[in-house]
């Protein structure tokens, strides 16, 4: 039996990064079917619950991103340029968001064609391994399109085109999110229990073997 779970993903967390390849690898390995649903970056949905208090939380995450690329042997580096246009140093998001929503809006439309872990775990590596600059130029998305089996001009067109509905749809996803209980990303919820973070991939696996989860 065929096992179901939401993967709840941001193009500009690190650690989606870190864990979209592994929960892909995990859905073609099992009989299991995971769909990805992007949200909007803490940074633009709420840029409060990071951003407002100690400085230490943005440093955290730059140190702990890196090492925990290293212990898993994945290329890391900060990305250029950041989907979300923001000053780290004053933390300041600036009004105009050219990178983030295109991004978003192509891997809701990945969704909407059952491929939106693919697509997610295709395109994080151009942003986040730091083998290519100017990730959202040239011909590094298309390619990371076609890897996933999609025609890149079919999503531009439906992302330019089907804008509105598109976002409802991920604005539907940050609150199911919130719904399942949690608000950070990535987030595995299976039967309505979540599994927050890169480091919960494992126990999440146990969860589903707990109901059933057998190789394909």
């Amino acid at each position: 039996m065929t096992l179901n779970a939401d993967l709840f993903f941001s193009f500009r967390s690190p650690y989606s990064y870190l864990a979209v390849g592994r929960y892909r690898a995990m859905a073609a390995e099992y009989d299991l079917d995971i769909t990805l649903r992007t949200v909007l970056p803490i940074a633009i949905r709420d840029p409060g619950i990071l951003f407002s208090g100690s400085p230490n939380v943005g440093r955290y995450i730059f140190i702990d991103a890196a090492r925990s690329a290293r212990v898993l042997g994945m290329p890391f580096r900060w990305p250029r340029p950041d989907p979300v246009v923001q000053n780290l140093a004053t933390r300041e998001i600036a009004t105009e968001q050219p990178y983030i929503h295109r991004i978003c809006r192509l891997g809701q439309a990945a969704t909407r064609r059952g491929k939106g872990l693919a697509f997610a775990a295709e395109v994080a590596p151009l942003i986040w391994s730091g083998t290519v600059d100017n990730w959202h130029e040239g011909d590094h998305l298309a390619s990371a399109t076609e890897r996933a089996a999609l025609n890149f001009v079919e999503l531009e067109a439906e992302a330019a085109n089907d804008a509105p509905a598109l976002d409802e749809e991920i604005a539907a996803n940050q609150a199911a999110l919130e719904a399942a209980g949690h608000w950070g990303v990535p987030t595995l919820v299976f039967e309505g229990e979540p599994f927050f973070g890169q480091d919960r991939i494992a126990m999440a696996r146990w969860r589903m073997e707990q109901k059933g989860l057998a190789k394909r």
